[in-house]
C-alpha cells in the first residue's frame, strides 16, 4: 500500500505523539500534520509562568520545538534538531492559548529549515522560531511490512 504525503505525516506523528512524554507533561495538543507543517497549541498555566508572570520563554520554545520536530520528521525519516533560535516578540500570560505552526522553508538532501510562528488566542504573534534539522539513520514506522530501520 502506498501512502499520501499527508497519511505518512499523520502516521508519522501518531509513531511520535504517543512515546512524547516531554510534550504531554507539558500540556501540548497536536492538531495538524501534513507533509512539512505541523500544528501544536497550548494552555499557558500558572506552572508555565515565571516570576514575572509571563509564561516562560523555555515553554514558549518548547512548544515551537515540538511543532518543528513532527513537521520535520513528517516524511518518516528519523529527524533530529541541529539548530535552533527564538525571537521572543510578546510576552504570553497564564490563560493564553498558544498555538505553534511550522512550516518547512527548504529541504536539501538530509538538512532542512523550518519557521514555527507561535501566537496567541487573539492571533497576535509571541514568538518566531527557525529550526535547522538532519535526517539521521532509521525511520518512524514501518512502511514496507519489514524492519526499516
Amino acid at each position: 500500500m502506498t501512502l499520501t504525503p499527508k497519511e505518512r505525516a499523520e502516521r508519522s506523528a501518531q509513531a511520535m505523539w504517543a512515546p512524547d512524554r516531554a510534550s504531554h507533561w507539558m500540556g501540548m495538543a497536536l492538531h495538524e500534520v501534513d507533509e512539512g507543517t505541523a500544528t501544536l497549541s497550548l494552555e499557558v498555566q500558572p506552572h508555565h509562568c515565571n516570576g514575572h508572570g509571563m509564561c516562560h520563554g523555555g515553554v514558549t520554545f518548547a512548544l515551537a520545538d515540538s511543532a518543528f520536530a513532527f513537521a520535520c520528521n513528517s516524511r518518516n525519516r528519523t529527524t533530529v534538531a541541529q539548530q535552533n533560535s527564538i525571537t521572543y516578540v510578546a510576552p504570553a500570560h497564564q490563560g493564553d492559548t498558544l498555538t505553534a505552526r511550522a512550516e518547512e522553508r527548504a529541504l536539501n538532501g538530509r538538512s532542512g529549515i523550518y519557521d514555527v510562528q507561535v501566537t496567541n488566542q487573539t492571533g497576535a504573534v509571541i514568538a518566531e522560531f527557525r529550526g535547522l534539522s538532519r535526517q539521521i539513520k532509521g525511520r518512524l514506522f514501518d512502511e514496507t511490512g519489514e524492519d526499516a530501520s
